[in-house]
């Protein structure tokens, strides 16, 4: 049995490399958006901890490049700018 929280061990992975919402989902057994739910948690952490540092890559629009998105951290679900729905997934990694 695991004694360590989901968060931890989303925190410990996203300290190991970039990971996209639906990999932490699939590698965790839990939805998307508790994903980022718990992206948000280990966010809050990380800003409190010296020589730590969350890095966002935010969603893009694969139609038109768009990034300009108001919250990197959603799954947003089309374009602002030309409405596709084609938006690929923001990334996060914990950098030391």
């Amino acid at each position: 049995m695991e004694s360590r929280t989901t968060r931890e061990r989303i925190a410990d992975a996203l300290h190991e490399g970039p990971e996209t919402p639906s990999s932490l989902a699939e590698r965790f057994e839990v939805t998307p958006h508790a994903a980022l739910g718990h992206v948000e948690h280990v966010a809050q952490s990380v800003r409190g901890a010296p020589n730590e540092e969350l890095l966002v890559r935010p969603p893009e629009c694969r139609e038109c490049g768009f990034t300009g998105f108001d919250d990197p951290l959603n799954l947003p679900s089309r374009c602002p700018e030309c409405k596709h729905e084609g938006i690929e997934e923001p990334a996060f990694v914990v950098e030391d």
